[in-house]
């Protein structure tokens, strides 16, 4: 039943996001990790996100036109990929800090802790976004169960 599927939408959906919440809270974690097992500071982490559909927006609409309607399944977002942040470190004046360079500046890793922020509110914004359609999807089959009562 294509209706179904939407719940999968909706599921790859919050999936992707507890993802990008997990990658926020990772770099925040590292804000001030200034080794690593790879060797020097903490790069911080992006996630990359990709629509994906089981088929053509011309074959849907064939589809649909022979009345076998739009089939979601296998249709979403999903996690293409999670990067490094390519952007410049940063250095700090620290002479104390063993990690200190000849001159006593430290690499530090390039986290912004207001960006980690806002990316986790982000995240947590769109997860709530597909719990509400799930929930209104739900009600919408409960209603429809109850009308063949």
């Amino acid at each position: 039943m294509a209706f179904l599927s939407s719940f999968d939408i909706s599921a790859s959906g919050m999936s992707a996001q507890r993802m990008r919440m997990d990658i926020a809270a990772e770099n925040i974690a590292n804000i001030d990790s200034t080794r690593t097992e790879g060797g020097g500071a903490y790069r911080r982490k992006n996630i990359i996100f990709e629509s994906y559909s089981a088929g053509s927006f011309q074959e849907a609409m064939r589809s649909a036109m022979k009345g076998n309607g739009f089939s979601s399944r296998n249709a979403g977002v999903r996690v293409a990929g999670i990067v490094e942040d390519d952007r410049e470190m940063k250095q700090v004046y620290n002479p104390n800090h063993p990690d200190a360079d000849e001159n006593g500046f430290v690499t530090m890793p390039n986290v912004d802790l207001l960006k980690e922020t806002v990316d986790s509110m982000s995240a947590t914004r769109s997860y709530e976004a597909n719990v509400t359609a799930l929930n209104a999807m739900k009600l919408m089959a409960q209603k429809a169960l109850d009308i063949g009562k």
